[in-house]
């Protein structure tokens, strides 16, 4: 009896320690790095579309890396973009950009850690997109 009291106050304590890791409120950079990637994914889908307005091709490249510092400039590139105003995904994913940006550089500033400058890296296919987990 006193091991099955033991094993099920041991899994009472694994559940709890569970629940309050999932209840965990994300930090800036979880924040960051997961809208990051929903914005990478999001033009991704949107250069592969069928149904893609022609403006969209010529939309600047958008592989994101919130490591490397040039992503802010990258950011600040395409939200400036003029073209394709008309298309509303290119429209939600300038405002995902924007959002982006704003938390990078307002609410995360000191959270964050750059670890290159390398604009040029930045310039990448967007298949390697799956390379900023690392």
């Amino acid at each position: 009896k006193l091991a099955t009291m033991k094993m099920l106050l041991s899994l009472i304590a694994l559940l709890s320690a569970a629940l309050l890791a999932h209840a965990a409120p994300p930090t800036c950079y979880s924040r960051v790095l997961s809208l990051s990637k929903e914005i990478t994914e999001s033009f991704k889908a949107l250069q592969t579309s069928k149904d893609v307005d022609p403006c969209v091709e010529t939309l600047p490249r958008l592989y994101l890396d919130i490591h490397n510092y040039c992503v802010l400039t990258k950011l600040r590139d395409f939200v400036a973009y003029p073209r394709c105003e008309r298309v509303i995904e290119v429209s939600d994913l300038k405002e995902k950009a924007r959002s982006l940006y704003t938390i990078m550089i307002s609410y995360c500033r000191r959270d964050l850690v750059f670890l290159t400058d390398d604009c040029n890296a930045l310039e990448n296919s967007v298949e390697t997109s799956d390379e900023i987990d690392s």
